[in-house]
C-alpha cells in the first residue's frame, strides 16, 4: 500500500482540496485519521462530495471532535484521550491520502504531535503552502521539521494566489519538487477538482 500524507503548513491553508484532487487523481483511497470541528462539518464529507471517479473508498475517521480547536483540547473537552498507539491504517490494496489536521506540530496529546503520525504509517509527505504574511517562516519551518525526520517529500503543492517573491525563497531554500499549484477558486467542485486531478496524474509513476 502506498500512503501519501498531505499535510500543511497551517490551519485553513487548502490540505482538503488538495487531499480531493490527488484522490480523484490516483483514484486512491482517502483517511483523515483525526478531525475536529466536525459540529460543523467534516472534510471526509467534502472529499466524498467532490471526487467523481468510483474507484476511492473511504475510510472513517479514528477519532471525530465537535470542536474546531487542536485534537488534544478538543479531545479534552469531550473527555477523550487521543492514543496515536490506538490509530491504525485502513487496510486497502489502493493508495491511500491521509489528511492531517492543522499543522505539522499540533499536538495530538500532551506528549505526541501530528508529526509523529506520518513517522508512524511511514508514509510520504506533500507540504500544502499557502501565501500570506508570515507563511515563509511556517514554510522553512515545516520543511526543517520533516527533513529533520528524515521523512521522504514527494514535494510541495501551492495553493491560492501566488507571490514570486516567497515562491522563490521557499523553493530555493528547501530544494524541494514542485508538484502544482491550484489556483483560488470561487466554488470548489466536482468539475474544479477532477480538472486539477488531470496535472497530478504523472504521481501515479513517482
Amino acid at each position: 500500500m502506498r500512503k501519501i500524507f498531505v499535510t500543511g503548513i497551517g490551519t485553513d491553508v487548502g490540505k482538503t482540496v488538495v487531499s480531493a484532487v490527488l484522490v480523484e487523481a490516483l483514484k486512491a483511497d482517502y483517511w483523515k485519521p483525526i478531525q475536529t470541528g466536525s459540529f460543523f462539518s467534516t472534510d471526509t464529507a467534502k472529499v466524498k462530495k467532490w471526487i467523481s471517479n468510483s474507484d476511492s473508498v473511504i475510510h472513517p475517521e479514528a477519532y471525530t471532535l465537535k470542536q474546531y480547536m487542536s485534537p488534544h483540547a478538543a479531545a479534552e473537552l469531550e473527555g477523550v484521550e487521543i492514543e496515536l498507539a490506538n490509530i491504525s491504517v485502513p487496510q486497502t490494496d489502493n493508495t491511500l491520502i491521509i489528511e492531517g489536521a492543522g499543522g505539522l506540530m499540533v499536538p495530538l496529546n500532551r506528549k505526541e504531535f501530528m508529526i509523529d503520525m506520518i513517522g508512524k504509517f511511514d508514509a510520504e509527505v506533500v507540504l500544502v503552502i499557502q501565501n500570506y504574511l508570515g507563511s515563509i517562516n511556517h514554510s522553512l519551518l515545516s520543511i526543517d521539521a520533516i527533513k529533520k525526520r528524515g521523512f521522504n517529500i514527494l514535494g510541495v503543492i501551492f495553493n491560492g494566489p501566488p507571490h514570486q517573491l516567497s515562491y522563490d525563497i521557499i523553493m530555493e531554500y528547501s530544494q524541494l519538487k514542485l508538484l502544482g499549484r491550484i489556483q483560488k477558486e470561487s466554488e470548489i467542485n466536482p468539475e474544479v477538482i477532477s480538472r486539477y486531478a488531470k496535472e497530478f496524474e504523472f504521481l501515479k509513476n513517482t
